[in-house]
């Protein structure tokens, strides 16, 4: 394997760890596949969404989220990877509504550091 397939191969490995303990709503296991330098940027506000820094305000996002949305079930529909970045197409469904996005990852060291979140519509 060459650098840039080994460091594609860890950045799936580490976005499937970030995307299990999302899809079992676990705050922990979400936070242990993230950088303690982590940035996340959400869907909303519209039109350019909010960023959150660092654990302790990425975490308090995550609780808030599972918290008032239990329910909450995201289907990856595509995803790729080309050395520390990977898209992941979604559908997120809640009671008898969806809607479609994609997450731009970066990782370092085995890590997400960045979850950048767009949505259609």
């Amino acid at each position: 394997m060459t650098i840039v397939e080994d460091q594609t191969a860890a950045t799936l490995a580490a976005v499937a760890r970030f995307s299990e303990a999302f899809d079992w709503h676990d705050v922990d296991g979400v936070m242990a596949a993230m950088s303690a330098d982590c940035r996340f940027e959400s869907t909303g506000p519209a039109p350019d969404g909010d960023a959150f820094s660092g654990t302790s305000a990425v975490r308090e996002v995550w609780a808030r989220f599972f918290q008032d949305n239990p329910d909450a079930k995201f289907v990856t529909e595509a995803q790729f990877a080309a050395g520390d970045r990977c898209v992941v197409r979604w559908r997120y469904d809640w009671g008898s509504r969806h809607v479609r996005g994609i997450d731009v990852f970066r990782v370092r060291d085995g890590l997400v550091t960045e979850k950048l979140c767009y949505v259609e519509g």
